[in-house]
């Protein structure tokens, strides 16, 4: 059963400002402890495109020092550190009760910038959204295909890799590249860390905040091309390290034509909870 709703995401995408560097944007109502992180993320790419105008997000790179309340109101401070012709950086935190639990570093580029050079990884070889088993997320509510039927709660040993086509239905998302880019970001948070714990025998994400405590403390993306979410995308992800309580991996965002839409990567802190 999920959780939230797409019209509650699209809705926190709203931001508005309230003073010369201060902005403020809704939380995401659901039943959950914490502000889920790619709601941060979503936000902090809504917030550089309304600071930038003519420009949307080429990079972002987010920490998560603490966790942020859903109890709290949502405030946004905005450095406008660099504005040029096709370039622009932009510096987002959030604080609640004087305490910093958001931080973002945007770089924004002139998305009509043209050039004849282009490559890019090929897209992984896993068929298409039509070989792919269904899932019913509890945090992303459109259409999700599981690439090899992956139950990333099993806890037997596997290989630390996830794939799953995502696509947005049921809703008409407007043409702005940026819409599609925040919803994309908001996505890729969910599952890296379900990945990580994938290769160690016994354990899965269904031990997270049972006998483990997991959270994202940094995640950061590049987007390389336009792409839409309401078409088929292909999420991959994979573990990389698992070590000293911290853990990181990355994946790619791919069109279904096979071009590479954007990259990101998550470091975490997964450490097991003192026994109760």
């Amino acid at each position: 059963m999920a959780l939230v709703d797409l019209g509650a995401i699209l809705g926190c995408l709203a931001v508005e400002q309230t003073g010369p560097t201060k902005w403020t944007a809704p939380n995401i109502e659901m039943d959950y402890r914490r502000i889920f992180g790619g709601q941060l993320l979503a936000q902090a790419i809504a917030l550089g495109a309304a600071t930038s105008e003519g420009k949307t997000v080429k990079s972002l790179s987010c920490l998560f020092p603490r966790e942020g309340s859903l109890d709290e109101p949502l405030e946004f401070e905005v450095e406008e550190t660099q504005t040029g012709r096709a370039f622009a950086a932009r510096r987002v935190s959030a604080a609640q009760n004087g305490k910093t639990f958001f931080i973002a570093q945007l770089s924004m580029h002139d998305e009509s910038e043209q050039s004849p050079h282009d490559h890019h990884d090929p897209m992984p070889d896993v068929g298409s959204p039509n070989d792919a088993s269904d899932e019913e997320s509890t945090m992303i509510p459109w259409q999700n295909r599981v690439v090899g039927g992956v139950d990333l709660a099993d806890r037997s040993a596997a290989e630390a890799d996830f794939a799953f086509w995502s696509r947005v239905d049921g809703a008409e998302l407007p043409d702005d590249l940026t819409t599609h880019q925040a919803l994309a970001a908001y996505a890729t948070d969910l599952n890296v860390i379900a990945t990580l714990l994938r290769p160690i025998d016994g354990i899965s994400v269904a031990d997270a905040h049972v006998s483990l405590h997991t959270a994202v403390t940094g995640h950061s993306m590049s987007f390389h091309r336009p792409f839409r979410i309401d078409d088929w995308c292909l999420v991959t992800q994979h573990g990389i390290s698992l070590a000293g309580a911290r853990g990181y991996g990355h994946g790619g965002v791919y069109r279904a034509d096979g071009a590479l839409a954007a990259s990101f990567a998550q470091e975490s802190m997964v450490r097991p909870l003192p026994p109760s």
